[in-house]
């Protein structure tokens, strides 16, 4: 098991970056996979990307692709998700959560995932 909390979010205009941090607590941090979601109002939790536990390879969600870049830092139990270009759709509750393995075909399902953060609000004006 592993704890995580992020941090980062804020209220940007519409073309601005942002970047979120994903802090973890645990000597086995290293052995996770890592993905970020979020949850607009009024909608479902979505997948936006994850990453492996070396960091060698990341999966994205089309409509952030180009735009969001994924990243971690085993050495001291971080993940980071750069925002560039955000968008007013892109305005949501961001969390990150932890699963075993980085497997593409499920790697979006929420139910693969096991640990998550409280999440961290994100929101874009146009």
């Amino acid at each position: 098991q592993v704890q995580l909390v992020e941090s980062g979010g804020g209220l940007v205009q519409a073309g601005d970056s942002l970047r979120l941090s994903c802090a973890a607590s645990g000597r086995t941090f290293s052995t996770y996979t890592v993905g970020w979601f979020r949850q607009a109002p009024g909608k479902e939790r979505e997948f936006v990307t994850a990453i492996s536990r070396s960091g060698s390879n990341t999966y994205y969600t089309d409509s952030v692709k180009g735009r969001f870049t994924i990243s971690r830092d085993n050495a001291k139990n971080m993940v980071y998700l750069q925002m560039n270009s955000l968008k007013p759709e892109d305005t949501a509750v961001y969390y990150c959560a932890a699963r075993r393995f980085f497997i593409i075909a499920t790697i979006s399902a929420l139910s693969e995932y096991g640990d998550w953060g409280q999440g961290t609000q994100v929101t874009v004006s146009s």
